[in-house]
């Protein structure tokens, strides 16, 4: 199984300015644990995630005030479609993290996240025992 077959999409994408109030808002009416933020200045494709969300709330800042930008991974590991499903959880291992970002060359694609790869592996395992 691959990266492609189990990766959400489409994405959640934001931009930069969005309050964390509003990107919270939109990640929980889409029940995302992350979000695509693209800056439009050509930082690249960076990644606000629950994580995030609950560290700025947790140091006091203001959801209403406080914008994404300040508080976005840039440093984002990528996945690609093709890769495998043990390919994807070792780079989130290895990283300590539970989103990765699917491109193929410049394009966003999808997010992979723990989720997904739990929701395969069990689906795979249960149709297996089914049967035998």
């Amino acid at each position: 199984m691959f990266v492609r077959d189990a990766m959400t999409k489409p994405i959640l994408m934001v931009g930069p300015e969005h309050t964390l109030r509003q990107t919270a808002q939109l990640m929980a009416a889409r029940r995302v644990g992350s979000a695509i933020v693209l800056d439009p200045d050509g930082a690249g494709v960076g990644i606000l995630t629950e994580r995030d969300l609950l560290y700025a709330i947790g140091a006091g800042k203001d959801p209403d005030i406080e914008v994404a930008n300040g508080h976005i991974t840039w440093d984002v590991v990528y996945a690609r479609p093709d890769w495998s499903l043990e390919e994807a959880a070792m780079a989130m291992a290895r990283g300590g993290f539970r989103h990765l970002v699917v491109m193929d060359e410049d394009e966003v694609l999808g997010i992979i996240s723990v989720r997904d790869i739990m929701r395969v592996w069990a689906q795979l395992r249960a149709e297996a025992a089914a049967s035998v």
